[in-house]
């Protein structure tokens, strides 16, 4: 496992904050605004924030028309079905197990390269693995019961996940050579597509002005989740292996979690604290550096 360079650590504090904030951010949006019409507008709305940093630091906008098949796929894996699976099982879960269930990615992610890219993990990167999905475990706990009612929104975010951590191998074994800025712009563009087509179809009769309350969410979302978390997170998988990348952002989901029960007033129970313990040693199995031979 590899040592995470100072950079790396401060940009993964910061995407933690970001990205773990946001799930209860979400979930209010989603409660103002129909979802994906919200998750589409503020996809849009970050996208000139984009477009803006790569101008002043006069990234070039081109990529080769041989990249686009992969760019497409990229796209498709890491942002498309992600957001648009989503953001429709918010509303459907408390903003606390809808991070959860994202975050079950690393497990993913883990599983999918050693099955079909050849990965070969260390033992301690599997203990990583086995302590996140037990805490996954611990904080479903109480939830099985509504879930079996209702399984929907537990299907629909679950194979988001699956989504998102094939998307994060293939990020790694298909390189595009282009800034990652451009990259990110072009993903994040065809994903804006994506999910207006999508947003149109099935949402168009319940369009309206929205209200504070979702302008507000759709703000942060533009700016931070978007403008700053997503490129941070492409520059973690870029130079980080993808069981490194995934596992570390685990504390993401307890963030989540708590920033739920703090905001939204959703309930705690032991299996949330035990699970707090669990995500921590996932993460230590990847930011502790290794021994040296």
């Amino acid at each position: 496992m590899p040592s995470f360079s100072r950079r790396q650590l401060v940009i993964l504090i910061l995407l933690t904050l970001v990205w773990g904030f946001n799930w209860p951010v979400m979930k209010v949006g989603v409660e103002h605004y129909p979802p994906l019409t919200f998750r589409m507008l503020a996809l849009w709305g970050g996208l000139p924030i984009l477009a803006l940093v790569m101008r002043q630091q006069k990234t070039p906008f081109a990529i080769a028309s041989a990249y686009w098949g992969r760019v497409l796929l990229l796209a498709g894996c890491n942002l498309v079905v992600w957001n648009a699976l989503m953001i429709l099982a918010m509303p459907l879960l408390s903003s606390g197990r809808a991070a959860i269930l994202g975050y079950t990615m690393p497990i993913f992610s883990a599983v999918i390269g050693a099955l079909f890219f050849g990965d070969r993990l260390t033992g301690r990167a599997w203990a990583g693995v086995a302590a996140a999905f037990l805490g996954v475990v611990l904080l479903l706990w109480h939830e099985l019961g509504a879930l079996g009612s209702s399984p929907t929104g537990f299907t629909l975010i679950l194979i988001s996940a699956a989504s998102w951590a094939l998307g994060t191998q293939l990020m790694r074994r298909l390189p595009v050579p282009v800034p990652l800025l451009t990259l990110s712009f072009w993903m994040v563009f065809i994903t804006c597509l994506a999910l207006t087509v999508l947003a149109a179809w099935f949402e168009r009769d319940q369009w309206h002005w929205p209200d504070g309350p979702a302008l507000a969410a759709m703000a942060y979302n533009a700016v931070l989740a978007l403008g700053f978390a997503q490129v941070a997170w492409f520059f973690l998988v870029r130079t980080l292996p993808p069981v490194a990348s995934t596992l570390s952002v685990m504390m993401i989901p307890v963030l989540g979690v708590f920033s739920g029960t703090l905001w939204l007033g959703e309930r705690l129970n032991w299996q949330d604290w035990a699970a707090v313990g669990l995500m921590v040693l996932a993460i230590a199995s990847v930011l502790w550096p290794a021994r040296k031979k």
